[in-house]
């Protein structure tokens, strides 16, 4: 069961980040408001963690992306230095 929450669906990895947590927050709400079996609680609880995982890897992508970007801002020289800066001095 744990390896169905650490690598969620295909279909799952197609939601975009506020599907996924639209979705979530859905199943949240259901989860709090009760008056669902035991069985429908366990698989509600199953998707919400799948949703949670799709939303984790999206964050931790885009988390990557703007720590590139700032990286790059930061030192814009190192991606220029191989075009620019061998010939001018």
């Amino acid at each position: 069961m744990t390896s169905e929450v650490e690598q969620p669906t295909a279909m799952s990895e197609a939601l975009g980040y506020e599907q996924a947590r639209d979705e979530l927050i859905e199943v949240v709400r259901r989860l709090e408001a009760g008056g669902t079996t035991l069985e429908e609680s366990l698989a509600l609880w199953e998707r919400g963690e799948e949703l949670a995982q799709v939303c984790r890897r999206r964050l931790d992508g885009a988390r990557a992306r703007l720590d590139a970007a700032l990286a790059e801002e930061a030192d814009p020289e190192d991606g220029a230095s191989g075009a620019d800066g061998g010939g001018a001095d």
